[in-house]
């Protein structure tokens, strides 16, 4: 544990301050010999004399008494073979441990060290330590499980001005600001950091403050510290190993870091030229040793990585271009960030579009670092978590919908919940159950979601406040969940029923993702079967819907006239030789009157109806039929 005590003083206390410069050796006093005073000079020998004077100092020290404590331990190896002898040879093996065993000094050794070993293992066995003593109690009966509830505790919305008098704003400033972001104090959990900022489009007041504040759960009336950006942070995020220093990005796109033992200025800012060009909505804190690297994400279409040592210009650069070509015009914006520290070179990024982009950020090419891109959101993504339980399972939240993913399925989310009639606005994990999570709403209602219970409705639904819900935040207890909303309103909530994690519930949790995983590779791989054989169809199905309409319809036209034309010509052939008296014998006849009498009707009508209708058609068909019949009568006679 490290102790460490600042002392500070100010500058003026130390006195005036000395300027010193380098100047040529100079004689400030020349005193000359005088000869009237050699006869009173007395030669000595030199004596040399010192003299003293400061206080009596005593020195003492205290300290408790320490416990010695000494390392101890034994290494055993397998090993240490002459070279001789093949380590690997049962048979050199066992010859070479007989012949030691034979040795005065193996056996000498193994009898004095066999009478104390002997010792210890009856010590050993006098006194069993894994001794039960209380096993005929009654084991402690399970908690009753408490009812899904949540309380109102705090509401930060009221300041108390200079003279005392209640100020009824739920931001300390009078033009109303959006709490963008809230982020809960490392260690002690009683304080809570939270950017305030407008975000609507165009919106400029003139006498719209760009403070921030960081707020005592234990005295509300007024914030503890305020922060003074030089834009209105729209991110803040605390270091997790140094609580002391805080993170924020700027609406105008700046970087910057406060030190709160140094005030409420901040300590550096970043560039403008080199920095993001718009809104910074994702900030987060890198797990490194010196615990000052950081990276940020911009609606820009950028991540930078920097270092708080200079925030002068960022150490790396990554643009959010799906297309893979690396140009900064076609990157999609950013509008939340995630980042996991047992994935220390993965990260991901939810755009305006609805896409969610997985990046790596140790590829060597910008194209490479987009490793994988996730659709399913119609808006843009505005929320974005990891399971603290499963790194693998994240949260998204965007438009209508909150939806949850895995890093192995691309193609579309595992589990959804069902489209609400307002906006979602935000989201985050609980840190105790691994399968509940919060939404919060455009309409102002707080969802809880317990997916191992029900995945269709919420398990709570609260009506927080009148005002829209823009931000969430739970602490790392997973019991007190602060809710941030449009007009500045902090409302911290107490959590009931969801803050014990019960038996067999992690891995419940696990198998019911594991099992929707299956599911969607499964509808993947069908997927993926279907296109293929869309692709592998015949060559000629291709030609013929490759084929223009005009070229196919001249090539049936084409065929219906020579079917007609062929046609024609065989009636005309039939009522030739039905014409030259052809009557070969009795079965012929009979045949061949029914063939030429069929090929006549039909061509007459055929004919008359070309001309004259559909009626003179049928009178056609009818007079054909008597001859027909006629000429089979006069045959049977």
């Amino acid at each position: 544990m490290d102790i460490t005590y600042v002392y500070t003083r100010k500058r003026s206390e130390f006195g005036r301050p000395c300027c010193f410069s380098d100047r040529p050796a100079t004689i400030d006093v020349d005193i000359q010999p005088d000869p009237s005073m050699a006869s009173a000079l007395v030669l000595r020998n030199p004596v040399d004399t010192a003299v003293q004077h400061t206080s009596v100092m005593s020195e003492h020290e205290v300290n408790t008494e320490r416990v010695e404590v000494e390392s101890r331990g034994i290494n055993h190896m397998e090993g240490g073979w002459p070279k001789d002898i093949d380590p690997q040879s049962v048979e050199q093996t066992s010859r070479f441990r007989k012949k030691v065993q034979k040795e005065e000094n193996y056996i000498s050794a193994v009898m004095r060290l066999g009478a104390l070993m002997e010792h210890y293992v009856k010590q050993n066995n006098a006194i069993n330590i894994y001794e039960e003593y209380f096993v005929d109690d009654e084991e402690p009966e399970e908690l009753e499980e408490e009812p899904p509830s949540a309380k109102t505790i705090n509401i930060i919305s009221n300041l108390t001005s200079l003279f005392d008098v209640p100020l009824p704003k739920r931001d300390p400033n009078i033009t109303k600001r959006t709490a963008t972001c809230l982020s809960w104090h490392p260690d002690t959990c009683q304080k809570l950091a939270v950017a305030y900022s407008s975000l609507e489009f165009q919106r400029k007041v003139k006498d719209m403050s760009f403070d921030s504040y960081i707020w005592d759960l234990e005295k509300p009336s007024k914030p503890e510290l305020v922060l003074k950006p030089s834009s209105p942070l729209v991110t803040l995020k605390y270091n997790p190993k140094d609580s002391h220093l805080l993170l924020g990005g700027c609406y105008n796109g700046q970087m910057a870091y406060w030190d709160t033992r140094k005030g409420g200025l901040p300590v550096e800012i970043s560039t403008v030229e080199l920095g993001h060009r718009e809104p910074v909505y994702g900030a987060i804190w890198l797990q490194s040793k010196t615990g000052t690297e950081c990276f940020s994400a911009s609606s820009d279409g950028q991540v930078l990585w920097w270092d708080i040592r200079k925030l002068s210009e960022p150490t790396e650069r990554v643009y959010l271009d799906i297309t893979r070509e690396g140009l900064l015009e076609n990157a999609l914006g950013a509008v939340s960030l995630e980042f996991e520290p047992t994935m220390p070179n993965e990260f991901l990024v939810g755009t305006e579009k609805g896409i969610i982009i997985s990046c790596n950020r140790k590829a060597k090419t910008l194209p490479e670092k987009i490793s994988s891109t996730y659709s399913g959101h119609h808006g843009p993504v505005y929320a974005l978590a990891r399971n603290p339980f499963h790194p693998k399972i994240f949260l998204t939240v965007g438009d209508r919908t909150a939806r949850i993913w895995s890093d192995e399925v691309k193609e579309s989310s595992i589990l959804s919940t069902k489209y609400h009639c307002s906006y979602l606005m935000d989201g985050c994990w609980s840190t105790v159950k691994p399968a509940v999570f919060f939404t919060a709403r455009w309409d102002g209602v707080l969802d809880i979601w317990d997916f191992l219970y029900n995945q269709k409705e919420p398990s709570l639904s609260m009506k927080v406040c009148d005002e829209p819900l823009f931000s969430l935040r739970l602490q790392d207890n997973g019991c007190i969940l602060g809710c941030g909303s449009k007009l500045g309103t902090i409302t911290l909530l107490e959590i009931s029923g969801f803050c014990t994690l019960h038996r067999n519930e992690k891995t419940l949790a696990s198998s019911m993702f594991e099992r929707e995983i299956r599911r969607e590779k499964v509808l993947e791989s069908r997927l993926r079967e279907m296109r293929r054989k869309e692709r592998s169809k015949p060559e000629h199905q291709e030609e013929t819907v490759e084929q223009s309409p005009q070229e196919v319809f001249e090539r049936v036209r084409k065929e219906f006239f020579e079917i007609i034309e062929a046609e024609r010509q065989r009636r005309v052939l039939q009522e030739t030789q039905h014409l030259h008296g052809q009557v070969p014998g009795m079965g012929q006849t009979t045949s061949h009157s029914r063939g030429s009498g069929g090929g006549h009707g039909s061509a007459s009508a055929f004919q008359v109806k070309n001309h004259h209708g559909e009626e003179e058609a049928a009178l056609g068909e009818e007079s054909q039929l008597s001859k027909d019949k006629e000429e089979e009568e006069n045959t049977a006679k």
